[in-house]
């Protein structure tokens, strides 16, 4: 699987003397021993995340611990202290101003949490704003700005402004305008978060429909861990700028690194997340009797399913029919059940 974007030795330090508060960094300081003896903070700490081409990026943790500093290095609103960005192999840190205002423009959107649109322009103007940036005809823009407004759901509204619209409508016209200029890495910075649940499920279960014909590379913000869990090929959980774990959601709930991972997952209900594919046993016999599941059920259908004929072996079959594991009741069971942290290095 091809990386589209590569983050290399990553560090940003807030303050005054970032060379020196640097070192002693890099010597093992943390970021509040940190800010009481050199009155800089610690933004993030060696950083290294690989994002797959056409695959969401999940980013999270708590509030302070880096994440929207991350994703702004991203597109260089903010600069690094240290630390490499490959993005398609070009390393985004060495483009002149001229160079990373055309990158900008044509590799990368970014949804922001209050919307961020034009509350003087139309909706169908809010839309088109990247194309016409780009010195697109007016006929074109407002052709491709059309399409969007209608695939997000707002045909009839090109003519309203911002503060006619919802909350969530005017997300949807912000994701709209990210898609319009078909830039290939779309960031959004907790794009849902400001949105009540209903809405925000919708937005999400848009994005999940958008993506799965489009394919971006999208790196996602949240706080959240249960959008985290329903959208994200792979999930990175920061503490005070440092990435504690990135694994895809399965292994994250199956397999916490530490304490604080755990107390991020304690409250997940797992028989609704984990997928039988996750806790099976791999095997190709036949077995009489069994109970065949998909291997992408949740185990939640899957005690569904056990219901109607206690006692059976659970066989696991993938999407072409084919016997690829099994499952007995307790490996159900010990997939339902809370695992205890390995560490306690969480304080």
């Amino acid at each position: 699987m091809t990386n589209l974007i590569e983050i290399k030795n990553l560090y940003k330090i807030f303050g005054n003397n970032e060379n020196e508060a640097l070192k002693l960094v890099k010597k093992g300081m943390g970021k509040d021993e940190l800010l009481e003896k050199t009155n800089t903070v610690l933004g993030l700490n060696n950083i290294n995340l690989k994002i797959p081409k056409g695959k969401i990026q999940v980013v999270m943790g708590l509030s302070g611990s880096g994440k929207s500093t991350l994703i702004r290095h991203l597109n260089r609103l903010i600069e690094p202290t240290f630390g490499k960005i490959m993005i398609d192999k070009k390393n985004v840190l060495s483009l002149t101003q001229k160079e990373l205002l055309s990158f900008r423009q044509k590799n990368m959107s970014m949804v922001f949490q209050k919307f961020a649109l034009f509350p003087h322009k139309t909706i169908i103007e809010n839309i088109g704003y990247g194309l016409v940036i780009q010195s697109m005809s007016k006929d074109l823009w407002i052709e491709k700005a059309s399409k969007w407004l209608k695939r997000v759901g707002l045909e009839g509204y090109e003519d309203y402004y911002p503060n006619q619209l919802s909350g969530g409508m005017q997300q949807r016209v912000g994701l709209a305008r990210a898609l319009a200029t078909d830039a290939e890495i779309l960031l959004m910075d907790e794009a849902f978060s400001a949105l009540d649940p209903l809405i925000r499920a919708d937005m999400q279960n848009i994005l999940l429909d958008l993506q799965n014909e489009l394919h971006k590379t999208i790196v996602f913000i949240t706080h959240d861990l249960d959008e985290a869990l329903k959208i994200g090929d792979r999930i990175a959980i920061l503490r005070d700028g440092l990435i504690v774990q990135d694994s895809d959601p399965q292994e994250i709930i199956l397999k916490p690194a530490d304490k604080y991972v755990s107390d991020f997952i304690k409250d997940i209900n797992r028989a609704r997340v984990i997928k039988a594919k996750s806790i099976m046993t791999k095997s190709t016999s036949k077995i009489k009797d069994a109970v065949s599941i998909n291997h992408n059920m949740v185990l939640e259908d899957v005690l569904q399913e056990i219901t109607k004929n206690p006692g059976a072996i659970i066989s696991v079959t993938n999407d072409s029919k084919k016997i690829i594991g099994k499952i007995s009741i307790e490996e159900l069971l010990n997939g339902i059940k809370r695992p205890v942290s390995k560490t306690n290095n969480y304080t």
